[in-house]
């Protein structure tokens, strides 16, 4: 296999180290209640490399997406349509936030986040087949 075959390391780790080292005020604030597997020993990760994207924080079990939304993303609805729809053909749930709902309601937010913690990792049983029978 040669050189050109080889996949270059994505420039996206480097980024998303940054993004770590810079976190915002609401990205702060909910990493307090999300990390060390405090909601119902979901562990997540924050700005994590996916694809070609960076997600705020992700838990990859179950495979949830916790996304928060500034300002900036108010004329990017496309973009954001384009990238969820690429986390969801990965098996991921994607839950979005804007900061001002973290910083006025994280109590909320962190209830939302649990309810489908719970829900992602125990789906909703099947009944079982029906059997054949006779009398």
């Amino acid at each position: 296999m040669g050189e050109a075959a080889m996949k270059p390391r994505h420039d996206l780790n480097d980024r998303a180290r940054d993004l770590r080292n810079n976190a915002t005020d609401a990205e702060r604030l909910l990493w307090r209640h999300l990390r060390n597997s405090q909601i119902e020993g979901v562990k997540f990760r924050r700005q994590q490399p996916i694809e070609d994207y960076i997600v705020d924080f992700v838990s990859f079990s179950p495979k949830l997406i916790v996304e928060l939304d500034g300002s900036q993303h108010a004329d990017s609805n496309c973009y954001d349509e384009r990238r969820d729809a690429c986390l969801r053909r990965n098996g991921f749930v994607v839950l979005r936030f804007w900061n001002n709902e973290i910083i006025e309601n994280i109590e909320g937010v962190v209830e939302v986040i649990r309810k489908r913690c719970l829900e992602v990792a125990s789906p909703t049983p099947q009944p079982p087949p029906a059997r054949g029978g006779g009398a």
